[in-house]
Parts: C-alpha cells; sequence; structure tokens
C-alpha cells in the first residue's frame, strides 16, 4: 500500500469480504477537507480483466475498473446500479461509499502474462472514473499503465479527471510502443449546469485543458460530449459553445451522447431533477416514456446538430479516442505556464 500524510484521524476497520467478492476487505476514513464524508472499502480483488456482456456491440471487449463507485457525484451516472450488487446506495453511497481494488497493478500484471491472454485491448473509465479523487491517495493506474506497457497491450481510458496529466509520462512511454486511445468527456460547457449536475468534477475548461496538454506532448485527444442533457444543455447556442471549446482544445473528434437513464440512475436524476428544475419533471416523462435513452429522432438531430458544428469548427465526427502510437520523444509543448494538477 501506499499511503502519504496519514494522520492520527485516519480510522480502519475490517469488513465482510464476501460481501465484496474480495479476498479480504479494509474499511478506511480520513479526516481530510477532499476525503471528508467519504468511506473507503480496500479490497484485494480475485480478478480484474473482466469481458463486457454483449461486447459484440460494443468498440472493446475487455475492461479494467480498479475502483467501484465514483466521488465525481454525476447525478446521471448509469453505473450507479452497480452498487446495489454490494448491498450500498446509489446515491448517496455511489458517491461516498467507494471500493478500491488495492492489488489491482500486480493482478493485472499476473493476467496479462497467462498463456491464455491474446493481448486484446482494454478500456478503463467505461464504469466509473479511474481518476477520480481516490486515485490521487492510492496511485493505482501508474501501476497499471506499467503493466499494460510491458506487455505493449493497447489499451484506452476515458475520464472526467485533470489528475491523468500526472501520469503523462507513463503515457507517453505507452503510445511508444503500443496503439493508446484517451478521451475526456465534456458534455457541456454552462457553469451553473456543471455545478449542480457534476458537483465532484473538474471544471469543464479545465478537463479541455488535459485535451490541450496531451496533444502538445504528441498523444492526439478526442472529446465524447456526453451526455447532451435534454431541455438544460442542448440548446443550439449552449451545443455550439461547447464544440467551440472542444475545437479550441485541439481534440481529435468529438462524439456526442445523450442522457440515458438506466435503472438506478433514473430514480436519483428524477430526484435531482424534482427538486432543481420541477417544470421539466413531465417533459422528461414523456421523452423517455420508452424506456432509459430518448427516442432515435432526438438522438440523431443532436448528433446530426454536433456534427454540423465539428465541420464548422474542423474537427472530424470521429469516434472520439482514437489510438495513436509515438514513434518518438514528443517536442516540448508551446506552453510555458505550469500545469495544475488540483482533483476538483
Amino acid at each position: 500500500m501506499r499511503w502519504e500524510n496519514l494522520t492520527d484521524s485516519d480510522h480502519a476497520r475490517a469488513a465482510d469480504p464476501a460481501l465484496f467478492g474480495a479476498d479480504a476487505v479494509t474499511t478506511r476514513t480520513f479526516d481530510t477537507p477532499e476525503f471528508r464524508g467519504i468511506t473507503f472499502h480496500e479490497v484485494r480483488a480475485r480478478s480484474i480483466l473482466n469481458r463486457v456482456p454483449g461486447a459484440s456491440r460494443m468498440p472493446f471487449e475487455w475492461t479494467v475498473n480498479p475502483y467501484r463507485g465514483c466521488t465525481h457525484a454525476c447525478v446521471y451516472c448509469f453505473a450507479r446500479k452497480t452498487h446495489s450488487y454490494l448491498d450500498l446506495d446509489t446515491g448517496l453511497g455511489f458517491d461516498s461509499q467507494i471500493v478500491v481494488k488495492v492489488n489491482a497493478p500486480e493482478l493485472l500484471r499476473r493476467q496479462l502474462a497467462s498463456r491464455r491472454w491474446q493481448g486484446e485491448h482494454v478500456a478503463m473509465g467505461t464504469n466509473v472514473d479511474c481518476y477520480q479523487r481516490a486515485e490521487g491517495r492510492y496511485r493505482l493506474m501508474p501501476g497499471i499503465i506499467e503493466a499494460l506497457t510491458e506487455r505493449a497491450n493497447p489499451f484506452s481510458i476515458l475520464t472526467k479527471g485533470t489528475l491523468i496529466l500526472r501520469d503523462l509520462e507513463p503515457l507517453t512511454r505507452a503510445a511508444r510502443v503500443t496503439d493508446v486511445g484517451i478521451s475526456v468527456s465534456v458534455g457541456f460547457t454552462d457553469h451553473d449546469l456543471w455545478r449542480t449536475v457534476e458537483p465532484g468534477t473538474p471544471a469543464p475548461e479545465r478537463r479541455l485543458e488535459v485535451v490541450r496538454t496531451l496533444g502538445e506532448h504528441g498523444i492526439g485527444c478526442g472529446v465524447l460530449m456526453a451526455p447532451v442533457i435534454p431541455f438544460l444543455g442542448d440548446e443550439p447556442a449552449q451545443l455550439r459553445a461547447t464544440v467551440r471549446a472542444i475545437a479550441a482544445a485541439g481534440a481529435t473528434s468529438v462524439t456526442p451522447l445523450v442522457l440515458h437513464l438506466r435503472p438506478g440512475a433514473r430514480e436519483w436524476f428524477m430526484a435531482w431533477l424534482g427538486r432543481h428544475h420541477p417544470h421539466l419533471v413531465r417533459r422528461y416523462e414523456r421523452l423517455y416514456a420508452e424506456g432509459a435513452y430518448a427516442p432515435k429522432w432526438y438522438q440523431r438531430r443532436i448528433t446530426r446538430q454536433v456534427h454540423d458544428l465539428a465541420r464548422e469548427y474542423g474537427i472530424g465526427p470521429t469516434r472520439a479516442g482514437a489510438p495513436r502510437r509515438i514513434a518518438e520523444p514528443p517536442a516540448e509543448p508551446v506552453r510555458d505556464d505550469p500545469v495544475q494538477l488540483s482533483l476538483i
């Protein structure tokens, strides 16, 4: 374990391993401001490579998720339902009860060395963000990236976290030997919307600074413009402002994705909507009457608008996170101001 600046007010206790499907669990809390109110369940996982159900419909077949639960606290997060499998609350519990697979790097290294492993692409950040606030303390991603680099195993990362810049050097090394795809999620640039719907994330402009910095170091970065939130972030002027900011950051691509509301996320989001925008509740009930996804006509309209704007601003409307391999060390970036790595 790597622990820095522990104080006398840190507390740990044992928890039931059977509940988490792990060999051992330590439940830990900290009184530091950035972790106050958050409980960490440290587990030694039995497996870290996860096969995606219905992978034929997905652009990837395997994932690695070093965390469960997420302090980004996005009210729409589709992964909320997964906390119920651990008998944990899918609302505030998802935001504050974080499962940490402390042996993730060593376990991944062992699984990648297996004769059965064929070197398939590994996607990260597809369930919860691997660069959420907890990563600043647990530092699991450097070891994970190193394990993949040692095997020249292709991988991709999707994140809302600026902490990914801490790992710029290992990512650059990885990109010299294998395909590395990086995407940053920015669904809108409206600050009022951001503060209420994504309260634990870095501001949109700071995420776009990640895109710019990665590009300056030779790592192309796409933007997943997600979610586009109906009636709150889908006005033509809002879409234009977001695509314009994405283009200015040097994104290699932009891919819009309309809000979807799966069970677990739907209940939490609708409760939030009733508190903050009660006049929209009936409109949402009608728009999502058929299930988790907005109607096809609405999705097509948003996609067409964003792609038209992307062409106008010189961004190709291709899938975000297109892999890029780096043959030589990149030139020094043009910027001369230091990159800020604070977490929120």
